[in-house]
């Protein structure tokens, strides 16, 4: 349960290994919060993140557990596993691949990953996770989203079909779960510097992992239903959503 400061007590990453993810868990762990499970395919990566949050608060129970987007069979028994330990008040839905568009564009194979990691297996989880939560009568689910499904560019459409799937996913399970006690977040940040992003053109109000840790912080507070950062992107996106296609095409984007 959280605690009297509203923070949550224990939380669960799915894509363990997520530089979001671990600056979530990082700030939680500051905030409190006793228990961290880290989800995500086995490797040095995610016992090295692992070992990482160990070593910022000694005492705190971090443990790992196997967890694949793509492989949608296994999520029941995976999250039962933790949820079994206990109560969790908070699932972050971390993972997600971008993809190489122009390569994706030639190999259609490519793209079919790219929607099935991001869109298909997190539906899977995302379900899962929820009827968890429902059945423990409280906790946060948090959405990783992306400003690119706001309106899909050409540069990236596959991603952000994607993503704009999971966007409606999200809010549509956030409304299915009102009055259950279970809080549903949908994150959008815009370019955020990470390793998946690095070579990459940086786009205007980039951010990072530790801004969007931050925001997700403050939108749990306040129980937000959407959070965007940052927060200018929103009036940002709101113009370009209404931009004539004939306009938005000719668009540097």
């Amino acid at each position: 349960m959280k605690d009297a400061f509203g923070a949550p007590q224990s939380m669960l990453v799915l894509g363990g290994a997520s530089e979001i993810g671990l600056a979530v868990a990082r700030r939680m762990l500051a905030r409190r919060c006793r228990t961290v499970w880290l989800a995500g395919r086995p490797s040095p990566a995610l016992e090295a993140a692992a070992a990482s949050l160990r070593a910022l608060r000694p005492g705190a129970e971090v443990r790992t557990v196997e967890f694949d987007a793509l492989a949608t069979g296994t999520h029941e028994e995976t999250l039962g596993k933790v949820f079994a330990e206990g109560d969790v008040d908070l699932v972050l839905m971390a993972f997600g691949v971008l993809g190489d568009q122009a390569r994706d564009e030639r190999e259609p194979a490519g793209a079919v990953r790219v929607a099935q990691t991001n869109y298909t297996g997190a539906v899977s989880a995302g379900l899962v996770a929820a009827a968890a939560l429902r059945g423990q009568g409280h906790g946060s689910l948090v959405v990783l989203s992306s400003v690119a499904a706001e309106r899909a560019r050409r540069s990236n459409f596959i991603y952000g079909s994607s993503k704009a799937g999971l966007d409606a996913f999200a809010q549509g399970l956030g409304d299915s779960l009102d009055g259950t006690g279970v809080h549903v977040m949908v994150v959008r940040p815009g370019f955020v510097r990470t390793r998946m992003t690095a070579g990459l053109r940086e786009a205007p109000l980039a951010t990072t992992p530790g801004a969007v840790a931050a925001a997700v912080e403050w939108g749990l507070r306040r129980r937000a239903a959407t959070v965007w950062v940052p927060g200018t992107l929103r009036p940002a996106m709101a113009v370009l959503r209404r931009l004539p296609r004939p306009l938005f095409r000719r668009l540097p984007l």
